[in-house]
């Protein structure tokens, strides 16, 4: 075959490699050329280039950058190829600055697009000191008005968080096209500043700008991020004025926004649109009935995925799941998911580890969550609290506070989530001492300015009788949401200060602050606390009128409220207006109190009676009970009950008490415990010495009142 003939075989052989996509393919390709080539043909930096190109779309860097270093002659389209290949692979990013030197010993200029690619590497790296400098260097060639590279220079200020500079290129952008206004929409939503892609969206709507529908999918991605749901149902109905065309991203997006907003009508609506649901649609119609309470149509939809041939479930799916599954009524569900997740070896995933902590404790098994954590292999912040905040839950604070420690130990940096949940379960037990040692730590590590960690230090010093640094924290705070408001109300209140508490309800309204159910119950326990019954009263229905729910605690300090004013009939209403459940013993023992002070033999019977059907041996009600009958000289029925009395007592489990030591261990103990001889010996001397010196001073007294 002649020599030119050749060349131009092996020429068109190599403009077929822009099709190749598959490794082997190429490779094979590669090989025809190299065998089927001879000179200038197989050398040519076009044939090479295209192999190149064919490299890079069969995800091979390696063997690309092979071809490039062999290559006898390199032009601007030989170093393009790779810059390109490098700006979208994360990877291999940071290699694209080695090629410069190459680029610039060989005296190959650089064009738009390989400056763009280099600015695109630096967006990829977040390297905004390179992009600035690449900028510089844009400026000075002559190609910032090249529309290309003003948006790859606006999109990777974007991606670096340099948002001042993003805008002041913006606006030097001559022809705003959709393109620019949508790296600026992306830019703020990545860097939290959500409100202000949302605003960039009105802005693009307000200049006659037509947004695509990449531009809906990522306003709407902010819009359930903020939970605006107006503008999120705005872009809809926009959607199908514009009639688009049918997009699985941007229905996804919709979906989403629904999920995320509480409408799961629309949600479903939606769903039942999309012809082929790929997984992201499964994995958001599962969440979101978990997250708004439609358990059992979260199961549902999780059986309809399984039933289907393709997608298959995915860590993410399993997550959504489990979540539908920690109600009581649907537990036994969940624990068939946990032998899939196992069965399918998702049982290491901290997505679907976390999930499950949060179901086995809402369903109170510790040991079960237990069992899940020791089986992760990688445990980051998250699942560490969640099992912190699990066990604070449970009431097991020690060993919330033994998890804090460990997970610190083991060089999982805390968060700010993290240490308010420690510093909660340093509040349930009244342990001072450690929630000092986790005051400093968030100072050091500067989470003490996070309002839930400034919360959760409000709340432990005004639990631990320290209202006065719990005031303090609290002045400090720059912004206190409600919830920090709330803890410092709840530390008033803990300490029956009644008018301070009122005083500073009054300024939580005067900054623009909705009382929420939390609020009142600290100012109802507050007025139950000082016997303040008018006050409680106003407060009640005042609560009510703003809609706000009453729960079991809010009806418990009313029932206490009216019941130590001597109300027994608004009491005995309050009662059966309260959630029905076990917890309302507590509610009737109120009561039956409160019919001993005022000798109420009817209401008290009855109160006693509603107790005992709940738990027949409380031996606290029977001592009521001996007192009621007392009150109103019904001697042989006290002289019965104390007989039933004193049965219950050898069966009655014993009181616990806790004390917090010097080396920041809690010693729990109970009456009657030998459990530490040498401890009982010197607390035995303790209350010896005690009892000398009261002796003492009662003999030194009748002396002097004696003389």
């Amino acid at each position: 075959m002649p020599l030119n003939e050749i060349a131009s075989s092996v020429v068109e052989l190599t403009r077929k490699c822009v099709s190749i996509t598959v490794l082997k393919r190429a490779r094979q390709i590669h090989a025809l050329v190299l065998t089927a080539g001879a000179g200038a043909a197989t050398e040519s930096p076009y044939a090479n280039n295209n192999l190149i190109s064919m490299y890079v779309r069969c995800g091979s860097l390696e063997q690309a950058r092979k071809v490039f270093d062999k290559m006898p002659q390199r032009n601007v389209v030989s170093y393009n190829a790779l810059y390109s290949a490098y700006s979208r692979n994360p990877d291999y990013a940071s290699y694209a600055f080695s090629l410069l030197t190459h680029m610039a010993s060989e005296y190959v200029k650089p064009n738009s697009s390989t400056l763009t690619s280099l600015v695109q590497v630096c967006a990829v790296l977040e390297d905004v000191l390179m992009g600035s400098s690449l900028h510089s260097q844009i400026i000075k060639l002559g190609h910032l008005n090249n529309v290309v590279v003003q948006t790859s220079v606006l999109g990777m200020y974007s991606s670096c968080g340099d948002l001042e500079s993003a805008r002041r290129i913006f606006e030097c952008v001559n022809d705003g096209d959709a393109v620019a206004w949508n790296t600026m929409i992306v830019g703020s939503l990545k860097n939290d500043k959500i409100e202000d892609g949302l605003m960039f969206f009105r802005n693009m709507l307000m200049s006659g700008v037509d947004p695509t529908q990449f531009t809906y999918s990522i306003v709407l991605n902010g819009c359930s991020k903020l939970g605006s749901y107006s503008l999120g149902k705005l872009i809809h109905s926009r959607i199908i004025v514009s009639d688009s065309l049918a997009d699985l991203p941007l229905d996804n997006a919709l979906l989403d926004m629904y999920c995320s907003c509480g409408d799961m009508r629309e949600a479903f609506y939606v769903f039942g649109r999309i012809h082929n649901p790929n997984l992201v649609s499964w994995n958001s119609i599962i969440s979101g009935c978990s997250e708004n309470g439609f358990g059992e149509q979260a199961m549902l939809m999780y059986r309809r995925l399984l039933r289907m041939s393709t997608p298959r479930p995915d860590e993410y799916t399993f997550s959504a799941a489990i979540s539908a599954t920690a109600e009581p009524e649907r537990f036994v569900h969940g624990k068939l998911l946990h032998g899939q997740v196992t069965k399918l070896g998702y049982e290491r995933s901290v997505f679907v580890g976390t999930t499950l902590l949060s179901m086995y404790f809402k369903n109170r098994e510790a040991e079960s969550a237990q069992k899940v954590f020791d089986v992760m292999k990688e445990r980051d912040v998250v699942l560490w609290t969640e099992m912190i905040v699990g066990h604070s839950r449970l009431g097991n604070s020690e060993l919330a506070v033994q998890f804090f420690i460990e997970m610190y130990r083991e060089n999982n940096r805390s968060d700010g989530f993290s240490l308010s949940s420690v510093l909660g379960a340093c509040s349930g037990m009244a342990m001072l001492r450690q929630g000092e040692v986790f005051h400093s730590l968030a100072i050091r590590t500067g989470f003490d300015c996070v309002m839930s960690v400034c919360g959760a230090l409000v709340d432990m010093y005004g639990k631990n009788g320290k209202y006065e640094t719990a005031e303090t924290i609290f002045s400090l705070a720059s912004n206190p949401d409600l919830k920090c408001w709330n803890s410092m109300l709840g530390a008033y209140s803990q300490h029956g200060m009644v008018e301070k508490a009122l005083s500073f309800f009054e300024q939580i309204l005067e900054n623009g602050f909705m009382p929420d159910a939390v609020t009142y119950l600290s100012l109802l326990a507050a007025c139950s606390h000082r016997g303040s019954t008018q006050q409680g009263k106003f407060l009640w229905n005042q609560m009510k009128e703003q809609g706000i729910k009453a729960g079991f605690k809010h009806y418990s300090c009313m029932v206490n409220l009216v019941s130590k004013a001597g109300l027994v009939d608004e009491a005995l209403e309050l009662i059966g207006q309260s959630p029905p459940g076990n917890n309302q013993a507590e509610l009737w023992r109120t009561l039956l109190s409160a019919c001993v002070n005022t000798r109420n033999l009817q209401i008290g019977l009855y109160a006693a009676e509603q107790i005992l059907k709940l738990d027949p041996e409380d031996t606290a009600t029977h001592i009521l009970l001996s007192n009621l009958y007392a009150v109103n000289g019904r001697w042989e029925d006290v002289a019965e009950m104390r007989r039933k009395i004193r049965g219950l007592a050898s069966s009655k489990d014993p009181g616990l008490s806790w004390i917090e030591v010097n080396n920041n261990n809690t010693q729990v103990f109970s009456s009657g415990d030998q459990s530490n001889p040498e401890v009982v010996s010197q607390a035995q001397d303790e209350l010896n010495r005690l009892k000398r010196n009261m002796l003492c001073k009662s003999s030194f007294n009748k002396l002097v009142c004696s003389n």
